[in-house]
Protein backbone atom coordinates (compact mmCIF):
# COMPACT_ATOMS: atom_id res chain seq x y z
CA UNK A 1 0.00 0.00 0.00
CA UNK A 2 0.87 3.35 -0.64
CA UNK A 3 1.72 5.67 2.44
CA UNK A 4 -0.41 8.40 2.48
CA UNK A 5 0.94 11.69 2.61
CA UNK A 6 -0.32 14.02 5.58
CA UNK A 7 -4.03 15.27 4.41
CA UNK A 8 -4.87 18.75 5.33
CA UNK A 9 -5.95 22.35 3.67
CA UNK A 10 -8.93 22.30 0.91
CA UNK A 11 -9.23 19.85 -1.80
CA UNK A 12 -11.46 20.40 -4.52
CA UNK A 13 -13.60 17.31 -5.61
CA UNK A 14 -13.24 17.91 -9.38
CA UNK A 15 -17.03 18.23 -11.51
CA UNK A 16 -17.21 16.17 -15.13
CA UNK A 17 -17.27 18.94 -17.48
CA UNK A 18 -19.24 17.83 -20.73
CA UNK A 19 -19.14 18.86 -24.02
CA UNK A 20 -21.79 20.01 -26.31
CA UNK A 21 -21.85 16.06 -27.96
CA UNK A 22 -22.06 15.05 -24.21
CA UNK A 23 -18.66 13.35 -23.90
CA UNK A 24 -16.68 14.50 -21.10
CA UNK A 25 -14.55 17.78 -21.73
CA UNK A 26 -11.07 16.67 -20.59
CA UNK A 27 -9.33 20.14 -21.77
CA UNK A 28 -11.57 21.13 -19.99
CA UNK A 29 -11.17 19.29 -16.71
CA UNK A 30 -7.41 19.78 -17.18
CA UNK A 31 -8.10 23.56 -16.70
CA UNK A 32 -10.35 23.56 -13.65
CA UNK A 33 -7.90 21.01 -12.24
CA UNK A 34 -4.89 23.86 -12.94
CA UNK A 35 -7.03 26.27 -11.87
CA UNK A 36 -7.92 25.11 -8.52
CA UNK A 37 -3.81 23.89 -7.54
CA UNK A 38 -3.35 27.43 -8.74
CA UNK A 39 -4.89 29.20 -6.01
CA UNK A 40 -4.06 27.25 -3.21
CA UNK A 41 -5.84 23.96 -3.16
CA UNK A 42 -4.13 20.94 -1.76
CA UNK A 43 -5.28 18.86 -3.66
CA UNK A 44 -8.42 17.61 -5.85
CA UNK A 45 -10.62 14.87 -5.52
CA UNK A 46 -11.43 12.63 -9.29
CA UNK A 47 -14.58 10.79 -9.48
CA UNK A 48 -16.40 11.93 -6.28
CA UNK A 49 -20.42 12.80 -5.86
CA UNK A 50 -19.65 16.14 -7.35
CA UNK A 51 -18.20 14.30 -10.32
CA UNK A 52 -21.03 12.62 -11.37
CA UNK A 53 -19.09 9.24 -11.03
CA UNK A 54 -21.92 7.18 -10.90
CA UNK A 55 -23.32 8.43 -14.57
CA UNK A 56 -19.44 8.13 -15.81
CA UNK A 57 -19.27 4.41 -17.63
CA UNK A 58 -15.53 2.88 -16.95
CA UNK A 59 -13.89 4.35 -20.07
CA UNK A 60 -15.09 7.86 -19.03
CA UNK A 61 -14.07 7.12 -15.66
CA UNK A 62 -10.54 5.93 -16.51
CA UNK A 63 -9.89 9.29 -18.66
CA UNK A 64 -11.04 11.24 -15.69
CA UNK A 65 -8.64 10.02 -13.61
CA UNK A 66 -5.72 10.36 -15.99
CA UNK A 67 -6.51 13.85 -16.73
CA UNK A 68 -6.71 14.49 -12.41
CA UNK A 69 -3.47 12.53 -11.91
CA UNK A 70 -1.18 13.79 -15.08
CA UNK A 71 -1.79 17.11 -13.28
CA UNK A 72 -1.19 16.15 -9.74
CA UNK A 73 1.78 14.34 -11.05
CA UNK A 74 3.11 17.16 -12.55
CA UNK A 75 1.91 19.88 -9.77
CA UNK A 76 3.17 17.91 -6.48
CA UNK A 77 -0.61 17.82 -5.36
CA UNK A 78 -2.71 15.29 -3.32
CA UNK A 79 -4.84 12.94 -5.69
CA UNK A 80 -7.79 11.38 -4.07
CA UNK A 81 -10.11 8.85 -6.12
CA UNK A 82 -13.94 8.22 -5.22
CA UNK A 83 -14.18 4.69 -5.61
CA UNK A 84 -16.25 1.72 -3.63
CA UNK A 85 -20.17 1.17 -2.85
CA UNK A 86 -21.99 -1.06 -0.70
CA UNK A 87 -20.80 -4.15 -2.35
CA UNK A 88 -17.88 -5.10 -0.45
CA UNK A 89 -16.62 -7.26 -2.96
CA UNK A 90 -16.73 -4.94 -6.29
CA UNK A 91 -15.34 -2.10 -4.04
CA UNK A 92 -12.37 -4.59 -3.43
CA UNK A 93 -11.96 -4.79 -6.98
CA UNK A 94 -12.80 -1.30 -8.05
CA UNK A 95 -10.02 -0.73 -5.28
CA UNK A 96 -7.54 -2.73 -6.38
CA UNK A 97 -7.90 -1.40 -10.00
CA UNK A 98 -6.40 1.51 -8.34
CA UNK A 99 -2.87 0.40 -8.63
CA UNK A 100 -3.03 1.78 -11.86
CA UNK A 101 -2.52 5.14 -10.28
CA UNK A 102 0.61 4.52 -8.26
CA UNK A 103 1.13 8.60 -7.51
CA UNK A 104 -2.47 8.72 -5.67
CA UNK A 105 -2.81 9.60 -2.51
CA UNK A 106 -5.91 7.93 -0.84
CA UNK A 107 -9.23 6.84 -1.98
CA UNK A 108 -12.40 8.32 -0.84
CA UNK A 109 -15.10 5.27 0.04
CA UNK A 110 -18.22 5.72 1.15
CA UNK A 111 -19.81 4.32 4.19
CA UNK A 112 -22.12 1.19 2.85
CA UNK A 113 -25.43 3.06 1.63
CA UNK A 114 -28.84 1.40 1.83
CA UNK A 115 -28.47 -1.99 3.42
CA UNK A 116 -27.46 0.02 6.55
CA UNK A 117 -25.09 -3.33 7.63
CA UNK A 118 -24.47 -1.53 11.62
CA UNK A 119 -21.50 -0.35 12.71
CA UNK A 120 -19.90 -3.71 13.21
CA UNK A 121 -20.96 -4.53 9.47
CA UNK A 122 -18.94 -0.97 8.46
CA UNK A 123 -16.21 -2.28 10.37
CA UNK A 124 -16.21 -5.47 8.92
CA UNK A 125 -16.47 -3.82 5.43
CA UNK A 126 -13.80 -1.15 5.52
CA UNK A 127 -11.16 -3.67 6.74
CA UNK A 128 -12.11 -6.24 3.93
CA UNK A 129 -11.56 -3.27 1.65
CA UNK A 130 -8.52 -1.57 3.00
CA UNK A 131 -7.03 -5.28 2.90
CA UNK A 132 -7.44 -5.02 -1.10
CA UNK A 133 -6.85 -1.30 -1.30
CA UNK A 134 -3.11 -0.29 -3.08
CA UNK A 135 -3.84 3.21 -1.51
CA UNK A 136 -5.23 4.30 2.07
CA UNK A 137 -8.75 5.20 2.62
CA UNK A 138 -10.93 8.12 3.62
CA UNK A 139 -13.98 7.09 5.22
CA UNK A 140 -16.86 9.01 3.64
CA UNK A 141 -19.36 9.39 6.11
CA UNK A 142 -22.50 11.05 4.68
CA UNK A 143 -25.90 9.68 6.71
CA UNK A 144 -27.82 11.46 5.17
CA UNK A 145 -27.29 9.75 1.88
CA UNK A 146 -26.55 6.30 3.02
CA UNK A 147 -29.15 5.81 5.56
CA UNK A 148 -26.41 4.75 8.47
CA UNK A 149 -25.42 6.40 11.40
CA UNK A 150 -21.26 6.07 13.00
CA UNK A 151 -20.94 7.38 16.16
CA UNK A 152 -17.49 8.98 17.36
CA UNK A 153 -16.29 5.47 19.24
CA UNK A 154 -17.47 3.35 15.95
CA UNK A 155 -15.27 6.07 13.78
CA UNK A 156 -12.32 5.79 15.97
CA UNK A 157 -13.02 1.97 15.65
CA UNK A 158 -12.72 2.21 11.56
CA UNK A 159 -9.35 4.98 12.27
CA UNK A 160 -7.56 1.66 14.13
CA UNK A 161 -7.84 -0.20 10.55
CA UNK A 162 -4.60 -0.38 9.00
CA UNK A 163 -4.55 1.66 5.98
CA UNK A 164 -7.64 3.75 6.91
CA UNK A 165 -5.89 7.40 7.38
CA UNK A 166 -8.73 9.68 7.72
CA UNK A 167 -12.65 9.98 7.37
CA UNK A 168 -14.86 12.97 5.26
CA UNK A 169 -17.36 14.02 7.91
CA UNK A 170 -20.46 15.64 6.31
CA UNK A 171 -23.23 13.99 9.11
CA UNK A 172 -25.48 17.88 8.08
CA UNK A 173 -24.02 19.76 10.94
CA UNK A 174 -21.83 20.25 14.03
CA UNK A 175 -23.33 17.19 16.42
CA UNK A 176 -21.65 15.89 19.64
CA UNK A 177 -20.05 12.88 17.54
CA UNK A 178 -18.41 15.28 15.54
CA UNK A 179 -17.75 17.41 19.04
CA UNK A 180 -16.57 13.91 20.60
CA UNK A 181 -14.28 12.45 17.95
CA UNK A 182 -12.47 15.75 16.45
CA UNK A 183 -11.90 16.11 21.04
CA UNK A 184 -10.48 13.07 21.10
CA UNK A 185 -8.61 12.21 18.08
CA UNK A 186 -7.08 9.00 17.41
CA UNK A 187 -3.05 9.01 15.97
CA UNK A 188 -2.67 9.99 12.59
CA UNK A 189 -6.54 9.81 11.68
CA UNK A 190 -7.34 13.08 9.88
CA UNK A 191 -11.27 14.58 10.16
CA UNK A 192 -12.04 16.72 6.46
CA UNK A 193 -14.75 18.49 6.42
CA UNK A 194 -17.57 17.34 3.83
CA UNK A 195 -20.41 19.98 4.40
CA UNK A 196 -19.19 23.30 2.75
CA UNK A 197 -21.58 25.00 5.25
CA UNK A 198 -19.75 23.55 8.03
CA UNK A 199 -16.61 23.89 7.27
CA UNK A 200 -15.45 26.47 9.20
CA UNK A 201 -16.65 25.81 13.12
CA UNK A 202 -15.27 22.19 12.55
CA UNK A 203 -12.03 23.73 11.33
CA UNK A 204 -12.48 25.81 14.72
CA UNK A 205 -13.13 22.33 16.95
CA UNK A 206 -9.68 20.83 15.29
CA UNK A 207 -10.29 19.47 11.10
CA UNK A 208 -7.75 19.46 8.79
CA UNK A 209 -9.02 20.72 5.92
CA UNK A 210 -12.31 20.01 3.82
CA UNK A 211 -12.86 18.26 0.88
CA UNK A 212 -15.41 21.16 -0.77
CA UNK A 213 -17.76 21.16 -3.98
CA UNK A 214 -18.02 24.97 -3.52
CA UNK A 215 -14.52 25.65 -3.42
CA UNK A 216 -14.10 25.52 -6.96
CA UNK A 217 -15.79 28.98 -7.11
CA UNK A 218 -13.65 30.96 -4.33
CA UNK A 219 -10.62 28.84 -3.90
CA UNK A 220 -8.51 31.07 -2.51
CA UNK A 221 -10.93 32.55 -0.43
CA UNK A 222 -11.56 28.84 1.42
CA UNK A 223 -7.75 28.36 1.67
CA UNK A 224 -7.87 31.99 3.28
CA UNK A 225 -10.54 30.58 6.15
CA UNK A 226 -8.20 27.21 6.48
CA UNK A 227 -4.95 29.26 7.24
CA UNK A 228 -6.83 31.61 9.40
CA UNK A 229 -7.66 29.03 11.58
CA UNK A 230 -5.06 27.30 11.51
CA UNK A 231 -2.87 30.36 12.40
CA UNK A 232 -4.84 31.83 15.22
CA UNK A 233 -6.80 34.34 13.45
CA UNK A 234 -10.09 34.03 14.92
CA UNK A 235 -11.55 37.16 13.74
CA UNK A 236 -10.61 36.94 10.40
CA UNK A 237 -11.48 33.41 9.87
CA UNK A 238 -15.06 33.87 11.67
CA UNK A 239 -15.98 37.51 8.92
CA UNK A 240 -14.89 34.73 6.25
CA UNK A 241 -16.68 31.93 7.46
CA UNK A 242 -19.60 33.60 7.48
CA UNK A 243 -19.43 34.95 3.80
CA UNK A 244 -18.29 31.72 2.31
CA UNK A 245 -21.11 29.73 4.23
CA UNK A 246 -23.19 32.10 2.71
CA UNK A 247 -21.83 30.84 -0.89
CA UNK A 248 -21.98 27.60 -0.33
CA UNK A 249 -25.62 27.82 0.95
CA UNK A 250 -26.80 29.39 -2.69
CA UNK A 251 -24.18 26.82 -4.56
CA UNK A 252 -26.22 23.95 -2.76
CA UNK A 253 -29.46 25.56 -3.48
CA UNK A 254 -30.51 22.94 -6.00
CA UNK A 255 -28.91 19.49 -6.20
CA UNK A 256 -25.05 19.17 -6.38
CA UNK A 257 -23.41 19.88 -8.99
CA UNK A 258 -25.95 21.80 -10.53
CA UNK A 259 -25.73 24.75 -9.50
CA UNK A 260 -21.63 24.46 -9.82
CA UNK A 261 -21.89 23.76 -13.43
CA UNK A 262 -24.16 26.71 -14.17
CA UNK A 263 -21.91 29.15 -12.25
CA UNK A 264 -18.82 27.73 -13.87
CA UNK A 265 -20.45 27.72 -17.47
CA UNK A 266 -21.18 31.72 -17.03
CA UNK A 267 -17.84 32.54 -15.98
CA UNK A 268 -16.47 30.64 -19.50
CA UNK A 269 -14.42 28.15 -17.42
CA UNK A 270 -16.30 25.09 -18.87
CA UNK A 271 -18.01 24.23 -22.25
CA UNK A 272 -21.27 24.11 -21.15
CA UNK A 273 -23.74 23.35 -18.00
CA UNK A 274 -25.13 20.08 -18.37
CA UNK A 275 -25.17 17.68 -15.92
CA UNK A 276 -26.67 13.46 -16.62
CA UNK A 277 -29.79 12.33 -15.88
CA UNK A 278 -31.70 11.97 -13.20
CA UNK A 279 -29.88 15.47 -12.59
CA UNK A 280 -31.87 18.51 -14.35
CA UNK A 281 -29.83 22.00 -15.16
CA UNK A 282 -29.86 24.55 -12.42
CA UNK A 283 -32.58 27.42 -13.05
CA UNK A 284 -30.79 30.68 -13.61
CA UNK A 285 -31.98 32.54 -10.15
CA UNK A 286 -30.20 30.24 -8.80
CA UNK A 287 -26.86 30.57 -10.60
CA UNK A 288 -27.65 34.61 -10.45
CA UNK A 289 -27.78 33.84 -6.55
CA UNK A 290 -24.48 32.18 -6.19
CA UNK A 291 -22.79 34.97 -8.65
CA UNK A 292 -23.75 37.84 -6.41
CA UNK A 293 -22.56 35.92 -3.35
CA UNK A 294 -18.67 35.21 -5.42
CA UNK A 295 -19.15 39.52 -5.83
CA UNK A 296 -19.73 39.92 -2.51
CA UNK A 297 -16.73 38.06 -1.61
CA UNK A 298 -14.81 39.99 -4.38
CA UNK A 299 -13.62 36.49 -6.01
Amino acid sequence: MNRCPPLHGVHVPLVTPFAADGDVAEEALEGLAHGVLDTGAAGIVALGTTGEAATLDADEKRAVVDVCARVCAARGAALTIGAGGNDTRAGARALADLARWPTAAAALVPVPYFTRPGQAGVRAHFARLASASPLPLIVYHIPYRTGQALDAAGLRELARIPGVVGVKLATGGIDQEAVDLLGDLPPDFTVLAGDDLFLSPLLALGAAGGILASAHLATGRFVELADAWRDGDPARARDLGHALARLSAAAFGEPNPTVIKGVLHAQGRIPTPDVRLPLLPARRPSIDATLKCLADLGA
